[in-house]
């Protein structure tokens, strides 16, 4: 998809600015630094607006997402927003001609993917989500030692895991209606890892969850306690990720890979591998590589400027959420349902 001469010609901009991690100035810095030009940004909040337009001399900025859209030239948008407006606002994105990003994850429901995916096809429009974490340093020496150096020898089982014990706090990512659930925060990124060590097709998802122990400021609307989701993959291995509130032994690291040679657990920082040799266990720990989320946006103005291929198309941002989503309706259904490939 090579439409611009040079990075510096793509303008963008972001829908969001302030919240947590201050990710609209993180957004920016880093097309910036990518070689795009920010031109614009879109935020319901005065107080935050002031402080873009200060951190950005020159923007443009915007109240609302439609008269950024319909006053600034602006060429790709970033959706920095709540999960559940996702998907609304990347179709008027789309249908107004701009290239869309969202933030993770990519939309709730497979069928808001499907709709997003289907309308930039027709437009022939970049679409993409913020799996910045496919650069992880975790996942890129989870990478090197299991996939490349086969370090554990073929992966049959992934467990992916995270939470503890306390009540969640009274934020729009306690609510089910607007988070998708408790599997939909961490989990995309656990996802994100897992999907990338077990390179096969998705078969099946079972869900399970618990709620109705922690209330939050939403009531009967906040998040599961705990939930899980049980995947089986065509090549025969299987995953389950579980999130947790609930959690008063958690388990170490974040993904634990066992192969028929050995078993590979890592967290953000860490990594452990413990194999048999001759009937003696051998552990190996190490430190993670650093991580290039740089990658992510470089990425995006190579495919925009010369048409290199999209590594993380809308097709791959689907297949976690369709897990989420399966797994969402498995819990309440009580039977594994069958995955769905577009």
């Amino acid at each position: 998809m090579a439409q611009f001469k040079q990075a510096s010609d793509i303008h963008v901009g972001v829908v969001g600015y302030g919240g947590a991690f201050n990710m609209g100035k993180r957004h920016l810095g880093d097309m910036q630094k990518a070689g795009m030009t920010p031109v614009a940004v879109a935020e319901v909040d005065p107080a935050r607006l002031k402080v873009a337009l200060k951190d950005f001399p020159g923007i443009q900025g915007y109240d609302s997402i439609s008269r950024m859209l319909k006053k600034s030239d602006v060429h790709l948008v970033v959706l920095i927003t709540p999960h559940n407006t996702h998907a609304r606002l990347a179709l008027q994105c789309l249908r107004s001609g701009r290239h869309v990003i969202t933030e993770k994850p990519f939309a709730i429901t497979t069928a808001e993917c499907d709709a997003t995916i289907g309308e930039a096809r027709r437009r022939k429009l970049l679409l993409s989500t913020y799996h910045n974490r496919h650069w992880d340093g975790c996942v890129l020496e989870a990478m090197k030692r299991i996939r490349r150096e086969r370090a554990i020898g073929d992966v049959y089982r992934v467990e992916a895991h995270m939470g503890g014990y306390g009540q969640p706090g009274d934020w729009w990512r306690s609510s089910k209606t607007i988070s998708g659930g408790i599997l939909y925060d961490w989990g995309v990124h656990l996802l994100e890892y897992s999907l990338q060590i077990i390179d096969s097709e998705i078969v099946e998802v079972t869900g399970f969850a618990r709620a109705g122990f922690w209330k939050t400021a939403w009531k009967q609307d906040t998040n599961e306690d705990v939930a899980s989701a049980v995947v089986r993959f065509k090549s025969g291995a299987w995953l389950t990720l579980t999130i947790s509130s609930l959690e008063s032994n958690s388990k170490p690291g974040w993904l634990e890979v066992t192969g028929t040679r050995g078993t590979y657990i890592f967290d953000g920082s860490t990594y452990e591998i413990t194999r048999f040799r001759e009937d003696q266990k051998i552990v190996t720990r190490g430190r993670n590589t650093p991580s290039r989320w740089e990658r992510f946006y470089r990425n995006v103005a190579d495919h925009l400027t010369r048409g290199t291929p999209l590594v993380i198309t809308p097709e791959w941002a689907r297949r976690p959420i369709h897990i989420l989503d399966l797994a969402n309706q498995s819990a309440k259904k009580g039977t594994a349902l069958k995955a769905k490939y577009k």
